[in-house]
């Protein structure tokens, strides 16, 4: 019913009288009273009076019913340890495809090599469940997905220059705009599911790390909404799963690489290696030509580029 309550009043250009917004919904004044109560003491900018109600400004809020046809596949949580955590426990449970589990803040967000994502507020902080119909051998092309789809509309819709580091973030002149984890399950050779977390620097401050980070607010100078940005990217991520060859994906991948052919370190658990970043394969992992000319192929590890 908010949902519905806040595309009428978005939608008009000045007063919405009640009567008016009860027809259209099917509800009483009473109702539609109290909704309104409800959104304005959440910060909505709602103007009522004898006429009716006009909106102003709205919050950058992440509640479901701000994501008409999306609202009973969304779940959102003020703070959380983890949204992976909350979307793997729905995704053992059938939740359907696109389930995504969005933090206002993250007090044990995860990142690769079980590092600690710093996810204050101002950020955005989500996990997207993904149930594509693929071998696991293809299922790493999943990630190589998401991370292409969320640069170009990072690049499209804010005229960012964001490129993609192997195997998992998003730079921006060279700090870091995004990171992504992934985890998947399987029922034999097929994917069960995926979920993809993914933290983006939006209007928050980025911690001081090294390599540096970015927010989209520093890069732009104003703030940005989260809301438009998770639902121009959900909207072309489901059309991109159900059109897009998942033989193309790497070579559109690449396209957009700032690692390949360039000098690079690769640190893991047990190694630290270094070397020219010469491809990357049909699976994901990334080609290393060390120094005395011999081929490595790393499946994971944090990359550090020279």
């Amino acid at each position: 019913m908010k949902s519905r309550i806040l595309a009428l009043l978005r939608d008009s250009d000045g007063v919405v009288s009640g009567s008016a917004i009860c027809a259209r919904l099917g509800t009483s004044r009473v109702a539609v009273w109290k909704h309104i109560q409800k959104l304005q003491e959440m910060g909505y900018a709602i103007e009522s009076g004898p006429k009716g109600y006009r909106i102003g400004s709205s919050p950058d809020r992440l509640h479901p019913w701000e994501f008409p046809g999306r609202e009973d596949r969304m779940v959102y949580l003020p703070e959380t340890p983890s949204t992976m955590d909350v979307a793997k426990d729905l995704a053992r449970r059938d939740c359907p495809a696109f389930t995504v589990v969005v933090a206002g803040r993250q007090t044990r967000g995860r990142g690769r090599m079980r590092r600690v994502w710093g996810s204050e507020e101002g950020g955005l902080y989500f996990t997207v469940v993904l149930r594509p119909h693929l071998p696991v051998l293809w299922s790493s092309r999943v990630n190589f997905l998401v991370s292409l789809t969320l640069a170009g509309v990072l690049r499209e819709g804010y005229d960012v220059d964001a490129g993609l580091k192997w195997p998992n973030d998003i730079l921006v002149q060279g700090r870091k705009l995004c990171g992504l984890l992934s985890e998947m399950e399987s029922e034999g050779d097929q994917v069960r599911f995926i979920n993809v977390g993914i933290g983006l620097n939006v209007n928050n401050r980025p911690p001081a790390v090294e390599p540096p980070a970015v927010s989209l607010q520093e890069l732009l100078g104003r703030p940005v909404s989260r809301r438009d940005i998770l639902t121009r990217f959900l909207d072309e991520l489901e059309q991109a799963m159900h059109t897009e060859p998942w033989d193309t994906v790497m070579a559109g991948w690449k396209a957009r690489s700032v690692t390949l052919n360039r000098p690079v370190r690769i640190v893991t658990a047990r190694d630290d290696l270094s070397g020219t970043a010469v491809d990357v394969d049909e699976n994901g992992a990334l080609l290393l030509k060390q120094a005395d000319g011999t081929m490595a192929t790393v499946v994971y590890g944090d990359c550090f580029l020279a």
